[in-house]
């Protein structure tokens, strides 16, 4: 693959990715609203509770191969019917096993509901199972224009589902049916856009041959799902269901938006990092660019969510979540760091270092329960800040990991980050206290996300900063184009 193409690749790849999760987000915006305000603290922290089961069965069932199958040039049409057949067997063995566990479940949190809402939910996972083969597809190949017609039509017919079912009274079976819905359709609609099914007979040797690689990245993806729903899990068990329904509307506010960097990044960064792992020097231009460009719009939009989450929630979801504030303040903190995470493990995963990415997801995860546990006594707040915290920190962790592959410097590792954290930051001081003089909510929240944008791209402009001057070339060199 050429420079120019790899590029040309990477950006329209980044552009599909930034359409399609900007597009998720909006819609995801808009269906949470309407749902927050028909439903109760009590109907989210029933799903809730049950998000860390689903996770950590959908890891099982994928097991590592869509990454083994990145790292694979290329892979053939006999790796993915094997890896098919792999994932569909596990999710139905997956979901046999869990509905029987369903009463066991409820006991554990204490919730006699979630039985029978559990074996709903989980019926993703086989669902899911039969597309991640599909899916996997489409994100080599850096097909995000059908992945972004995929999950925006699945969201789409999925939130008009559950806001009908919630203004209808289904209360926590609305979401529950949200999210069995979505998945069924982004399923058909990945396999109508690849036109690939799985054939017998199946082969299952290179489901072996890849398991050795796979098998790292399977556990270390199990942990990550841990490590994102620690807090949920911990809380379901020691506080009340109202608690962790508070917990839940902060947490999904804040993972929509560093969701919304990270998956961009995700759907370009270890295909095109894995072409290049040949080219030391070309592999880390390529990891630094991106580096920059998550910097450039992850600070600006978490710490943005932060400054404005008092107007955004009260203007939004309503003054019954006011609680989940603080809670959503302190998240957009660590949350600024966690696109930049997201793109150290797909450099470390592009070189087949599923090891050192096990030994550093297992370190981060026994940290994070620890700290959780310590202090529990302390209260919510106290936990949530604790844990952001170490998400903040746990960036060096992460570089310094990369190093053992790749002599990347330090200095400029922090040259790419800490000017876009440093500007953002100012930006949003001299905007709190600039808009002090008024305290009307909608006026507040418009003046303030005006202001900032405003400065932050200004100051940018004025430093000839090269991420946006690229950015701005890119549109309009597509503009010119069209």
């Amino acid at each position: 693959m050429g420079t120019e193409n790899l590029k040309e690749r990477t950006a329209k790849g980044i552009a599909w990715g930034a359409i399609n999760n900007g597009t998720t987000q909006v819609l995801n915006l808009v269906f949470g609203i309407i749902l927050a305000r028909r439903l109760s603290e009590e109907d989210y922290g029933i799903v809730a509770l049950l998000t860390i089961f689903t996770a950590l069965a959908g890891c099982i069932q994928a097991a590592g191969f869509s990454q083994a199958l990145a790292n694979l040039k290329p892979p053939t049409k006999r790796d993915y019917n094997a890896v098919a057949w792999f994932n569909i067997l596990a999710g139905c063995s997956i979901y046999i096993i869990l509905f029987f566990c369903a009463p066991l479940i409820a006991r554990f949190f204490e919730q006699p509901a979630l039985t029978d809402v559990s074996r709903l939910v989980f019926l993703t996972i086989p669902i899911s199972a039969t597309g991640i083969v599909p899916n996997a597809m489409l994100w080599i190949e850096l097909r995000n224009r059908e992945q972004t017609i995929a999950g925006v039509t699945a969201l789409i017919v999925s939130g008009c589902c559950g806001v009908w079912m919630a203004w209808n009274g289904w209360g926590y079976w609305s979401l529950a049916w949200q999210q069995v819905i979505f998945i069924t359709v982004a399923t058909i609609i990945k396999y109508v856009f690849t036109r690939w099914i799985p054939m017998l007979p199946v082969d299952f040797s290179p489901v072996r041959n890849m398991f050795r690689f796979s098998s790292k990245l399977l556990v270390t993806n199990m942990l990550t799902v841990v490590s994102q729903n620690v807090l949920t899990f911990i809380f379901g068990k020691l506080l009340p269901i109202t608690t962790v329904g508070l917990y839940s509307q902060a947490n999904k506010w804040n993972t929509m938006g560093s969701s919304l960097i990270a998956n961009t990044m995700t759907q370009v960064a270890q295909p095109v990092l894995s072409n290049v792992t040949d080219e030391k020097e070309r592999q880390e231009r390529v990891f630094r660019k991106m580096l920059r460009f998550a910097a450039f719009l992850s600070f600006p939009l978490m710490l943005g969510l932060s400054l404005v989450a008092y107007e955004f929630i009260m203007l939004t979801v309503g003054p019954t979540w006011e609680r989940c504030v603080p809670l959503l303040q302190i998240l957009c903190v660590g949350g600024a760091f966690l696109p930049l995470h997201t793109l150290y493990q797909n450099f470390i995963i592009s070189h087949s270092r599923s090891d050192i990415y096990l030994r550093l997801v297992s370190l981060q995860i026994v940290l994070q329960i620890g700290i959780t546990l310590s202090l529990s006594s302390r209260g919510i707040t106290v936990m949530v800040a604790a844990f952001s915290a170490l998400n903040v920190l746990f960036t060096i962790c992460w570089h310094y990991a990369l190093r053992r592959i790749h002599p990347l410097k330090t200095l400029d590792a922090l040259k790419d980050i800490i000017p876009f954290a440093l500007i953002a930051t100012v930006c949003m001081m001299i905007t709190r206290y600039a808009t002090l003089w008024t305290d009307t909510l909608w006026l507040l929240f418009t003046i303030r996300i005006i202001l900032v944008t405003l400065l932050y791209l200004g100051i940018l402009k004025l430093l000839h900063a090269q991420t946006l001057e690229e950015c701005i070339n890119f549109l309009f060199k597509k503009n010119k184009r069209q």
